[in-house]
């Protein structure tokens, strides 16, 4: 089984910042992309920021300047840097791996569970 787990969303005003975490766990063999969504009420999940395992990164227009997506190989962890947060920004943010298991072929999408982000005026 394999689990993704982000943590460090919250309340922060505009202009501040937050770093999130997601790591990644269980049977896993490698990781390829490592991406960061975010949907906020009424709106379609986002595409925020991607990672490559070689460290290749892609970001939305809204974010780019301000959001920094990063990771750890070795702990198959990925970070999301927010600075100059934005109430618009304020969304559940979802990382999303796609990996491939011990013992499993093909490549699995593995979602985390979400962390709350609120940017207040």
């Amino acid at each position: 089984q394999v689990r993704l787990v982000e943590s460090g969303g919250g309340l922060v005003q505009a202009g501040g910042s937050l770093r999130l975490s997601c790591a990644a766990s269980g049977s896993i063999v490698s990781i390829n992309a490592m991406d960061w969504y975010r949907q906020a009420p009424g709106n379609q999940r986002e595409l925020v920021a991607a990672i490559t395992s070689g460290g290749n990164t892609n970001y939305a227009d809204s974010v780019k300047g301000r959001f920094t997506v990063s990771r750890d190989n070795a702990n198959n962890t990925v970070y999301l840097q927010m600075t100059s947060l934005k109430p618009e920004d304020t969304a559940v943010y979802y990382c999303n791996a796609d990996l491939r298991r011990v013992g499993v072929p093909g490549i699995l999408r593995s979602w985390g569970q979400g962390t709350q982000v609120t940017v207040s005026l």
